[in-house]
């Protein structure tokens, strides 16, 4: 992953393609940077006025929470539906996608596992 630029360098090439009318590619030349970020820096200068870059990652809500009493509700119901079958229910009754693997996250921090609890018989043949 790339590393971000200074902000005085960003402030820099937008006030070249700004103040100077250079064009974003001799701008990209003059300050050793690629053409294509001069380009975006101008563009999102231009649209929204910020300067600064825009921030990345982040705290993002599940969209699972809300239906959190109805994934519960249907997990007591059937204690042994798999995870692709309540998917499957989940798209036909809320209306909502989601994978396997958000189903897992969820129930993972509500606590709850589907770790398979198969009965097995003690071996009958010992060591000798």
């Amino acid at each position: 992953m790339g590393k971000s630029c200074s902000q005085d360098l960003r402030d820099r090439v937008i006030d070249a393609v700004i103040y100077e009318d250079m064009s974003c590619h001799s701008a990209a030349k003059r300050y050793s940077i690629s053409a294509s970020s001069a380009i975006r820096w101008v563009r999102r200068y231009k649209e929204t006025g910020k300067r600064f870059p825009i921030g990345t990652g982040g705290h993002r809500p599940s969209k699972l929470q809300p239906h959190r009493d109805w994934l519960l509700s249907a997990l007591d119901e059937e204690p042994d539906i798999t995870l692709a079958a309540l998917c499957e229910r989940f798209l036909k009754e809320c209306g909502v996608k989601a994978t396997t693997g958000m189903l897992s996250y969820f129930f993972i921090g509500e606590g709850i596992s589907f770790k398979k609890k198969a009965y097995c018989p003690p071996n009958k043949i010992g060591r000798m």
